[in-house]
């Protein structure tokens, strides 16, 4: 197969990363592509970081057996604690969603205080802050870990009573600040979007590196010469590790398109 022709591979803990291959999909409509969301083992976010490298070595490895040229980790936690090594693991091009996020808060702010939330794992991390300092060492940033927002998107539950009590809970600390701007660190959260805008209020500005990411990889994808021709229909596949249905029921809200090829597959021992 001509290396245009190969699928760009997309791995999330769960559904959230389809949000990031629903921007993917936006930006470069004639690509290939191979998603895993490894739903029997969501969330990555309350797990060690060994258990994640792990996890993320795997999700690696199976996505590289299906031939991509690009691979995309699309889970903040994995980006956070995987990204560097999985660099060194393959010989394809690696782009993570931390980055993409960073450049866009530090474009985004306006008065240098920025807010992060995240899972626990990327929280610790200190991935988020790092990357905003390292741009403008100047801006304040605030890191928040939201562990239940994962587990909530996971059920379908983005509006509603429930989903805004939690938010207020978490979010009230952030609203007695003065941050202009929210990186929303998990790629479950966006579609959490209105429920947070919701209790933070319009004037605060919701990055998405879902959108950055998608920017990054056409970039990446168009100076390596790797960018498919527009012809022909583009292949699309999904993994997951869990349930068929339930991944069909949420995931096609996430993506906003009918899901159809997908497969269960067992990873690990």
């Amino acid at each position: 197969m001509d290396i245009k022709e190969q699928p760009i591979g997309v791995f999330d803990s769960g559904i959230g990363g389809l949000t990031v291959l629903k921007e993917i999909l936006k930006a470069l409509p004639y690509e290939n592509t191979v998603y895993l969301g490894d739903t029997a083992r969501v969330p990555y976010g309350i797990r060690s970081p060994e258990t994640v490298l792990r996890y993320s070595f795997e999700n690696t490895r199976f996505l590289i057996s299906k031939n991509i040229k690009l691979l995309v980790i699309a889970c903040n936690t994995s980006s956070a604690i995987s990204l560097d090594a999985i660099k060194e693991m393959v010989n394809i091009p690696v782009i993570g969603v931390i980055e993409p996020g960073a450049k866009a808060a530090v474009k985004a702010t306006r008065n240098k205080m920025v807010g992060v939330i995240g899972t626990e794992a990327t929280i610790k991390s200190n991935s988020y802050t790092k990357a905003i300092k390292n741009l403008d060492k100047e801006i304040s940033v605030t890191a928040l870990a939201c562990p239940l927002f994962v587990p909530l998107v996971e059920e379908g539950w983005t509006d509603g009573t429930i989903a805004s009590l939690i938010a207020e809970k978490y979010l009230s600390n952030f609203k007695n600040s003065n941050i202009d701007t929210i990186v929303l660190g998990c790629t479950h959260y966006p579609l959490l979007k209105k429920v947070i805008s919701n209790v933070m209020g319009s004037e605060v500005t919701l990055i998405d590196s879902a959108i950055e990411t998608a920017g990054e990889i056409k970039k990446i994808l168009k100076t390596s010469g790797l960018e498919k021709k527009k012809e022909g229909s583009p292949l699309r596949e999904f993994f997951v590790t869990d349930s068929v249905e339930k991944f069909l029921n949420i995931g096609e809200k996430f993506l906003g398109e009918k899901i159809n090829n997908i497969e269960k597959i067992q990873l690990g021992g």
